[in-house]
């Protein structure tokens, strides 16, 4: 045992509330192993008194269990999360939202395929319409951190590259929304092929380094899980919330739970629970549950947060987004386009904007 095999042990020992582990992280600052004892220097910031006693357990059982050790000690260095922090904002090391920023919201979901992103373009527009018609137009901003596969300038209807304005970028504006996406800085054609690490820095770039400018509301379109991109932004922006997308199913609802309970681990709040695809409507005018029904509701429920709108399954929500009108814009009198706009007013409400 050396201090190498101690660090690839502790792979083993995630952070609680995510899916990655403490090594990559950054956490372990030091390993050694002497007659039996392995003896390992941790250091975290955090406001949950919680997280140092359950790292100190976990490192503990992960290292006894390992050959040739007979004892472990554990060096947890424990720095308070910067105060007085803004409500919301992360207790894994923080950072301070850019100036002109007032609110932030993370659009999130455990599992790919709930619409998560079509829901955060149609919720984006709904906002800027409402926000519009109060006299406060293009306070709305939108930012595509779903760095693999970047859908929103589609969605949008959106192409072209930034502008540079000395070491910022320009976010593009369409539809009242001002927009930033890894889309508009890879060809169509080139996959993104990255680590942690640097998902991670543009993240951190698309908050310090794009000039947003005066926002109300920005929509943060989070991929799906608990991995690289959820900390990042957590330890970079402070948010004010998160909205958790889900579709009605069995398989979907348990995953979005699991998401929910990571933001509540780093002190973000939830806004509540948004049900996408929660019905089809047939030519008679019938319901039909495809994806079963309640999966939404119960999710609000067991997470202690609300259920802010149900939205059904509408061939012209897909079209719209195909196309790069939302059908808040394009329709904006359908019924999916009312749940967006009502959706839109209650966390409004919730913001205090």
């Amino acid at each position: 045992m050396n201090s190498d095999s101690i660090k690839e042990a502790l792979k083993q020992v995630k952070y609680p509330g995510f899916s990655r582990d403490i090594v990559s992280f950054g956490l372990v600052r030091g390993a050694a192993f002497d007659a039996g004892t392995a003896k390992v220097s941790v250091a975290i910031t955090t406001s949950d008194p919680k997280v140092p006693t359950m790292l100190k357990q976990e490192i503990e059982k992960c290292l006894k269990a390992q050959p040739g050790v007979t004892d472990v000690i554990v060096e947890l260095a424990v720095s308070a999360a910067k105060a007085p922090p803004k409500p919301g904002q992360a207790n894994l090391g923080g950072g301070t939202a850019p100036t002109g920023i007032k609110h932030s919201v993370a659009i999130a979901s455990g599992k790919g395929g709930v619409g998560k992103s079509t829901f955060a373009v149609n919720l984006a527009c709904a906002l800027a319409q409402v926000l519009a018609e109060r006299g406060r137009e293009g306070r709305v901003g939108l930012m595509d951190c779903d760095i693999y596969g970047p859908s929103v300038p589609l969605m949008m209807g959106i192409e072209g590259r930034p502008e540079i304005d000395g070491e910022s970028l320009v976010p593009l504006e369409r539809h009242g929304v001002k927009v930033m996406s890894m889309g508009f800085l890879v060809d169509d054609n080139t996959p993104v092929v990255w680590r942690g690490p640097m998902v991670m820095k543009t993240i951190q770039q698309f908050v310090q380094n794009v000039k947003w400018g005066e926002i109300d509301v920005l929509l943060v379109d989070l991929p799906p899980g608990t991995g690289d991109a959820q900390l990042s932004l957590v330890q970079t922006l402070p948010l004010d919330g998160a909205v958790l997308v889900t579709t009605p199913q069995t398989a979907a609802t348990n995953v979005a739970r699991k998401g929910g309970l990571m933001f509540q681990k780093v002190n973000v709040p939830l806004l509540g629970v948004a049900e996408n695809m929660s019905w089809f409507e047939d030519a008679a005018g019938h319901r039909q549950a495809l994806f079963g029904e309640g999966g939404g509701a119960a999710t609000a429920e067991s997470l202690g947060t609300a259920l802010l709108g149900q939205v059904p399954l509408y061939p012209e929500i897909r079209a719209g987004g195909d196309c790069g009108l939302p059908v808040v814009v394009n329709q904006p009198d359908s019924k999916p386009a009312r749940v967006f706009r009502a959706i839109a007013e209650t966390m409004l409400a919730k913001l205090k904007v």
